[in-house]
């Protein structure tokens, strides 16, 4: 009898860790839907405008690319300082290969993912190997780019890309029938990533229950299934009635879903997080952390050429303010998505949500026309206040 009780209690335990683990996740799920009612009221309905909406997650993409790898950087314990000037230096370069050299768009787009691992391999020799703080190195390649960008666009912008290159940031997945008021395709994918959902969730408790792992009880399991697929569903519905699903999109999904899988199915991402939790004791018990960290910055320096890449495209341009102050809404989104500037916590679904909570506050205020002054302090005053509530979180 005893053992029974001590049992209950133990599930009852491991029950309520597995609620608030995730509560900060729901947490920022309901202040952005928070911020999109405000938004709307305060604009009139515009912001949830299907074209607005579509607009607002094609703007978000290069954050959240660059927050899947920055999430790792911090986790780690450390920070970079240098991916908006980074971003600027791989867009110019990518623009100049096309526009001044006439090179092909995938010769151009290979040179600039291979120059951004060079970036991440040149960090991570001075950040693992010679045990220069992140800080002050990624601070000068931050300033060392930015001339790198002067020198490439000579001031000038550079732009007018090939339909291809340009639909990496601009372009939509097709229609089946481009007639339709509803966009098919869309409509059918959103469906396949519903049943996909279902079943991994389904297949993940079952896994869980085997090994002996706590899960929510099947109620409020079906409840969770039933308000995440409403939502996918939500958001398909605003694609679909627009002009479908953009390829931004779906390379996010991509990038995120790989990242994802790393940070919680590989013994990396186990190594990530421990080093961040405490750095000795990770070497102590095994832990390559040189190796570790250098492939985190490898990481980060390929997904600022990605982030480069869709940003130059969106764009269709180059110029010599592009990623000017990047650096700052990917921290932030990081840090307002859950992850620690201390290290040690994070995930790369809370971090994608934090970009878009960036994102939708740039887009709201703009559409306001609230002045830029007054958006950098309300910005600033968020990511504050986000930093200041994991502080009060890690002390309790």
């Amino acid at each position: 009898m005893n053992n029974q009780s001590s049992s209950k209690e133990s599930i009852g335990a491991s029950l309520q860790t597995v609620i608030r683990s995730n509560m900060r996740q729901y947490t920022m799920i309901a202040a952005l839907i928070l911020i999109w009612i405000i938004f709307s009221v305060l604009t009139g309905g515009i912001f949830l405008t299907s074209r607005n909406l579509s607009n607002l997650f094609m703007q978000m993409v290069t954050t959240a690319i660059m927050t899947s790898g920055m999430v790792l950087v911090m986790v780690a314990g450390n920070i970079d300082l240098s991916i908006g000037s980074v971003l600027g230096t791989l867009g110019a370069l990518s623009a100049w290969l096309m526009a001044i050299k006439g090179v092909n768009p995938i010769t151009a787009i290979l040179i600039t993912l291979a120059v951004g691992l060079t970036v991440g391999v040149w960090h991570g020799f001075w950040i693992a190997y010679r045990k220069v703080p992140a800080f002050i190195v990624t601070l000068a390649s931050q300033m060392a780019f930015k001339g790198f960008t002067l020198a490439i666009t000579k001031g000038t912008t550079i732009g007018e890309f090939s339909e291809g290159f340009k639909n990496i940031g601009q372009g939509y997945i097709p229609s089946f029938s481009p007639e339709d008021s509803m966009h098919l395709s869309t409509f059918i994918l959103v469906i396949l990533a519903v049943i996909v959902f279902v079943f991994a969730t389904i297949k993940t408790r079952k896994k869980r229950i085997k090994n002996g792992f706590a899960v929510l009880r099947p109620s409020l399991e079906a409840a969770k299934i039933a308000i995440i697929s409403v939502a996918i569903l939500a958001v398909g519905l605003v694609f679909a009635s627009y002009r479908g699903i953009p390829y931004a999109i779906v390379l996010l999904s991509i990038m995120a879903g790989i990242y994802i899988v790393i940070t919680t199915r590989t013994p990396f991402g186990r190594h990530v997080y421990a080093i961040g939790g405490n750095q000795e004791a990770a070497r102590l018990s095994g832990v390559n952390v040189r190796k570790t960290l250098m492939i985190i910055c490898i990481s980060m320096g390929f997904l600022t050429a990605v982030g480069s890449l869709v940003f130059t495209a969106r764009l269709n341009a180059a110029t010599t303010a592009a990623g000017s102050g990047m650096e700052l809404d990917v921290i932030a989104g990081c840090i307002i998505g859950g992850t620690s500037p201390w290290g040690g916590v994070g995930t790369i679904f809370g971090a994608i949500i934090g970009a878009l909570v960036m994102a939708s506050l740039d887009n709201g205020m703009s559409l306001m026309n609230l002045p830029i002054m007054y958006q950098y302090i309300i910005k600033g005053l968020i990511l504050l206040v986000a930093v200041w509530i994991d502080y009060a979180n890690r002390k309790k």
